[in-house]
């Protein structure tokens, strides 16, 4: 037997559950990602994915089960449960770097001083360095030629490869994406989902919420679908979308495998 001690994977989610009042939105999900792998979160509308996704940086706070991120976990109990202080909260969210549907960068800043701005104010790096950190990331998004742009001349797909180097700068050892390209015309999808493909390539650890069910079966290691706050299946993602085994996400799929037909 090997004394070799396994590394544990950067996100595990055990037996969380969260409601809204009378509405079930997770119902004892658990999932894991292992460090460098890219499992995408596909289902419905209204399924539960967007709010997993928020329970793993506490924007939600789940109701019961148990959040673990890097090496620290946090456990919650319903209304037993206790958050923890500021600073051990900040940085438990520290680790996750999360990109919104809408990019929410900062009107009254540039392109560069959104992507300095958390360093900067939340990690304290100098300026300097800080500076040299975010021309290197929009060079990575390609955009370093729009350093000293203000967000409002951007495009939707510009704003949210700012998003992406912005949720980089501050080094999260995670990378969440919640839809980060439905609020783009389509013809903008394309270079939004290149950056990510880039990050996968680079061994970043991900979790995506995605509708681009083509880009999941390329890009992703794991893909699961959900369904009314559960996770109905998880796979290897060619055998989760190919050849789903559960009704429910064969019925899911069948418009997509209908347009791939059509498409050859």
């Amino acid at each position: 037997m090997s004394n070799i001690l396994q590394e544990p994977a950067p996100i595990e989610v055990s037996h969380l559950g969260k409601r809204f009042g009378d509405n079930h939105v997770l119902r004892d999900v658990s999932l894991t990602v292992g460090k460098g792998q890219v499992v995408a979160l596909i289902g419905p509308s209204g399924s539960g994915k967007s709010t997993l996704l928020r329970c793993l940086n506490l924007l939600t706070v789940p109701d019961v089960g148990t959040v673990r991120v890097g090496d620290q976990a946090l456990m919650f109990k319903g209304a037993a449960t206790r958050l923890p202080k500021d600073a051990v909260l900040s940085g438990f969210r520290a680790r996750t770097g999360m990109v919104f549907q809408h990019f929410n960068l900062f009107p009254h800043m540039t392109v560069l001083g959104n992507v300095m701005e958390g360093p900067v104010t939340v990690l304290k790096v100098p300026k300097a360095q800080a500076e040299l950190r975010a021309r290197t990331l929009l060079d990575k998004v390609g955009l370093l030629d729009k350093a000293d742009a203000w967000p409002d001349r951007l495009s939707g797909g510009q704003k949210q490869r700012v998003a992406i180097a912005r949720a980089l700068a501050m080094e999260p050892q995670v990378m969440l994406f919640d839809e980060a390209t439905s609020a783009l015309d389509p013809e903008l999808v394309g270079e939004v989902l290149r950056v990510i493909k880039v990050l996968a390539e680079e061994g970043m650890t991900m979790l995506i919420v995605t509708h681009e069910m083509s880009f999941a079966r390329e890009v992703a290691d794991q893909v699961a679908f959900m369904r009314d706050g559960v996770i109905v299946e998880c796979g290897p993602a060619r055998q989760v979308i190919d050849a789903p085994k559960e009704a429910a996400t064969q019925a899911f799929l069948a418009r997509f495998h209908e347009d791939r037909s059509v498409a050859v």
